[in-house]
């Protein structure tokens, strides 16, 4: 018998006992790597090509609060400006639901495609999105959740603006890193609520990565000391500070990710000193046959680093096929477009596995090592 063949018998002696040890470390390491990869999500918004130019500008005061339309013409000649649409939130209810499963934002149609190149439409959707008064494109994500296709009627009850708004789905896009949003045009807008001459924010894109210092700075001092002062920032900063508005989330799943882990070293600690102190008098032979204290400790110790290992290959091996092989949008109702798990994060997952299997070993270790041949002898199997 090898030393291998040793350990691997000694370690699956009692099946059901190993099978629960792996499975619970599995699990737990599944949940880990959930929360890790969700807490990425939330706090570390996707990018679309083209993110890096665009800037989101809204009033200084509160996003909550509206930006009159005439200062569209002072931004847009601001030098490197390359684009500006209004960028509404409307606030929709869709289908009697009783939260918004979609964001719905008012723009200017012909600005689409030059504020959101990414976006992908074919020219005959792009061409009824302009033309038709009440047209909206919608995300594929969100169309393929409700099943909507192009020609089909959308109502949309406001929870921000007296109004109840219905619109024809005129093209279903895709290529943003968020395919959810549903896009119609600010001019029905201001029909249907009243509210003309007023938007909620400004979302436009600069002519080169240069010229973004200058057009933050110049759009912030064109309105300052005025009705509707304005804060201008990139893209990535608004997503950031929107994501702050939640509180400290990111602590929360920190302490969440910890419980996690402690239970775990907890439980693995727990099974392996059953498991040794069952077997006192075999290790006892051992000694008895010459076996040193560090062989001993290596033989606890691959037995105790094998189930953890395992456990990491089932839990953090099926978080990663499932979240990249998946459908995650279906499976978190539309929550998550996208669930990533990347190289940092599965590194994670198996430097904790790895010390779960080192520490789990120590105090059986220790009470091997202090244990006389005499005392292991008298220990009934």
């Amino acid at each position: 018998m090898t030393v291998s063949t040793f350990i691997l018998k000694n370690a699956l002696r009692n099946k059901r006992r190993a099978t629960l040890s792996i499975l619970s470390v599995a699990v737990s390491l599944f949940l880990l790597v959930t929360l890790l990869v969700a807490l990425r999500e939330i706090t570390t918004p996707a990018e679309g090509a083209g993110a890096e130019l665009r800037v989101a500008v809204r009033n200084k005061i509160s996003i909550a609060n509206l930006l009159p339309a005439k200062q569209l013409p002072i931004i847009e000649r601001i030098p490197g400006v390359e684009s500006v649409t209004p960028f509404t939130w409307f606030g929709g209810k869709y289908k009697g639901e009783q939260g918004m499963s979609f964001a719905q934002f008012a723009i200017d149609q012909t600005k689409l495609h030059g504020v959101f190149g990414e976006l992908k439409l074919t020219p005959d959707e792009f061409k009824a999105f302009e033309a038709d008064r009440n047209a909206a494109i919608i995300g594929k994500i969100t169309a393929d959740k409700y099943k909507l296709k192009v020609g089909d009627k959308i109502v949309l009850e406001s929870t921000v603006y007296p109004v109840t708004m219905e619109f024809k789905l005129a093209g279903i896009y895709s290529g943003t890193p968020d395919d959810r949003n549903m896009f119609f045009r600010q001019d029905y807008l201001d029909e249907s609520s009243g509210e003309k001459g007023m938007v909620g924010m400004w979302w436009l894109k600069v002519k080169s990565a240069e010229d973004m210092p200058r057009v933050l700075s110049a759009i912030n001092n064109a309105f300052a000391n005025t009705s509707a002062e304005v804060r201008a920032e990139t893209e990535r900063a608004f997503q950031l500070g929107f994501i702050s508005m939640w509180g400290n989330i990111k602590l929360l799943v920190m302490l969440i990710c910890s419980a996690v882990i402690f239970t775990l070293l907890l439980v693995s600690a727990s099974t392996m000193s059953m498991a040794i102190r069952e077997r006192f008098r075999e290790l006892a032979i051992l000694k008895a046959l010459g076996f040193r204290r560090r062989e001993l400790f290596t033989f606890i110790l691959a037995e105790s680093f094998g189930l953890a290992a395992i456990g990491a290959l089932v839990g953090v091996g099926g978080a990663y096929l499932l979240f990249t092989y998946g459908d995650i949008t279906k499976m978190t109702n539309g929550i998550f477009p996208s669930f990533e798990v990347t190289p940092r994060i599965v590194g994670i997952g198996v430097l904790v596995a790895a010390v779960l299997g080192i520490v789990a070993s120590i105090m059986p270790s220790i009470a091997v090592a202090k244990m006389s041949v005499t005392e292991g002898l008298k220990t009934l199997d």
